[in-house]
């Protein structure tokens, strides 16, 4: 819908819309922004506020039955119609959207919070953004010094007397990361089940279908910079920011694709003559990726706006560039044809997909995980958030009702168009969801919870690896503590990593976690519910940090009692005390 309210000339003299200066970190390309924004232009900033609250990007309500590769390519689409312009702290929203309307009609428009305020703005079609540019000025600083790279990501200047606030206080930005911890604990504390504890956490962790549409517009802009080497790149998101369990907050993997470049399986005459283009050939297609990766990088490095601490990590096993992209937020990891990877990401997008207690039970492990150090955004000898996601499948593959099917058997479902091979492995399983019949398991969520951690505390880790290709455990074809089959690399370990210490305080917090669960103390809401006073109990109990968890694995050491007992004792403490002064 076009915005029909001129303004003043004044105004109209006043507002100009101005690059970024080329310091900093390269801008996140948005490839395609959600149709998330269900607000109306013309109505006032007040009127959104009650029209159009925050929705949660969920995979099964507005896409329906569509595959995941067309929601890919939708919100890439969308994303390439879209900008990101930082704000003044106290801009009038109408006069901003009445401002760029002037350049063609806009779909949706949202706010945020990051290194100052941003904009994101979704034209309804491409032409817009030509007019746009045509309109926008280069920043005068010092033209020596300043490069003239012209990206979708803008600031909106105010080069007049006029008043872009005009006394109205600061847009509704859109949330960028999750709560705290403990506000987390207390939120949950004042649900009636376990149930809807699950469910809050899951609504309160999720990504926002805005977070997504960013997500898709950082991929979008480094596409921009690339696309100077090669012009039909694509670069995609994968793992958690697409595939339904992502994060507010997590890093934005992505790749550059080069395979839908034309010209790659183009048909040649027979006979006849024919033109080929002449190229450069690498040693290995190794040397290749590093080589490409590292061009595209010091290419963000040097000229990226908002791109920073720019790192070309070339000779890990998979060659990536990474960056800090300010105007987001985001800690970004550029690889390149990393096919096997979005394979992942769809498989798990699908499995999310089929039943809505998967992602729930998910991001309820995780979450726990995470609270009790099981995880971790450094490196090292942890468990990762794909190893617990793969769990949870292949737990939920092992009920007695299978609540998900497995691997094989969606293989078996497959068309000839879901027909993938990927560097020798067989990557082929159905991609139309209304093929796939499943089983009436009717377990509530806190079941499931429960059977969960009793699943895994008495687990054979030391002879059994985990398949949710076959959905069934098979010996261990190597010696480590924690075995867990790539799906689609089965000669992989992708748990490789964890060391055996790890191993046991996972077991030993599940076990006590599945304990807590069927305690009377800990499984019910206790008095005072709905006030601000709550006890914690169920999931929220669960995620109660322990008391030594801070002292690291050295000082669980010197300990006599184990993590979790320490959380036990204290929350009963509690509890106690509680009781007698009620």
């Amino acid at each position: 819908m076009r915005f029909h309210g001129s303004l003043s000339a004044a105004m109209a003299s006043s507002i100009a819309v101005c690059r970024l200066p080329m310091r900093g970190s390269l801008s996140k390309c948005f490839k395609k922004v959600d149709s998330c924004f269900q607000r109306k232009f013309g109505t006032s900033t007040a009127a959104t506020k009650t029209d159009a609250p925050n929705k949660k990007y969920t995979i099964d309500s507005k896409d329906g039955n569509k595959s995941f590769y067309t929601v890919q390519e939708e919100k890439i689409e969308q994303a390439e119609r879209s900008v990101l312009i930082s704000c003044p702290a106290k801009t009038n929203e109408k006069k901003f959207l009445n401002y760029l309307s002037r350049h063609g009609d806009i779909n949706k428009c949202f706010f945020y919070e990051s290194y100052g305020t941003y904009a994101v703005v979704e034209f309804s079609n491409k032409e817009s953004l030509v007019s746009l540019h045509e309109g926008t000025a280069i920043p005068s600083i010092n033209h020596e010094a300043t490069v003239p790279f012209k990206s979708r990501l803008l600031s909106l200047r105010n080069t007049g007397p006029v008043d872009m606030s005009n006394g109205q206080s600061a847009p509704q930005c859109q949330p960028q990361t999750t709560i705290h911890i403990n506000d987390l604990i207390q939120r949950l504390s004042k649900e009636n089940s376990i149930d809807q504890q699950i469910s809050s956490l899951t609504e309160t962790y999720q990504l926002t279908e805005e977070n997504v549409c960013l997500r898709f517009l950082v991929c979008s802009l480094l596409k921009d910079i690339a696309a100077a080497y090669f012009p039909e790149c694509t670069i995609r998101p994968f793992g958690s920011s697409v595939n339904g369990f992502g994060k507010l907050g997590c890093d934005l993997d992505m790749f550059l694709d080069l395979d839908g470049i034309s010209g790659r399986n183009l048909k040649r005459p027979k006979a006849g003559l024919s033109l080929e283009y002449q190229t450069k050939r690498s040693a290995s297609e190794r040397a290749c990726t590093q080589s490409i990766l590292s061009v595209i990088g010091e290419c963000v490095d040097q000229f990226g706006p908002g791109c920073v601490g720019v790192q070309k990590i070339l000779q890990a096993r998979c060659p990536l560039v990474r960056f800090a992209h300010q105007p987001s937020g985001f800690q970004c990891d550029l690889t390149a044809n990393n096919r096997v990877a979005m394979k992942s990401s769809e498989l798990l997008y699908l499995y999310g997909g089929l039943d809505r207690r998967v992602r729930c039970l998910v991001f309820s492990v995780r979450c726990w995980a995470r609270a009790h150090s099981i995880t971790s955004s450094i490196p090292g000898a942890w468990i990762s958030n794909f190893s617990l996601t793969v769990m949870v499948l292949f737990f939920l593959q092992r009920r007695t009702i299978p609540i998900l099917p497995t691997l094989d058997h969606l293989k078996e479902l497959a068309g000839p168009l879901d027909k993938s091979v990927i560097e020798g492995n067989d990557c082929t399983f159905v991609s139309d969801v209304t093929k796939i019949q499943l089983q009436d398991n009717t377990e509530t969520l806190e079941q499931l919870l429960q059977e969960f951690f009793e699943f895994y505390s008495t687990f054979a880790f030391n002879r059994m690896s985990i398949n949710i290709r076959k959905g069934r455990e098979q010996n261990k074809p190597e010696v480590s503590p924690l075995h867990i089959q790539n799906p689609f690399e089965p000669a992989l370990n992708v748990s490789k990593n964890v060391n055996g210490t790890q191993l046991e305080r996972f077991v030993a917090l599940c076990r006590e976690s599945a304990w807590m669960l069927q305690q009377r103390e800990f499984n019910v809401p206790h008095s005072g519910s709905g006030t601000g006073n709550n006890a914690p109990w169920g999931l929220a109990a669960l995620l109660m940090p322990s008391v030594s968890q801070v002292a690291g694995v050295k000082g669980r050491k010197k300990r006599k009692r184990e993590p979790a007992s320490e959380r036990i004792k204290g929350l009963l403490e509690s509890l106690k005390n509680r009781e007698v002064k009620s």
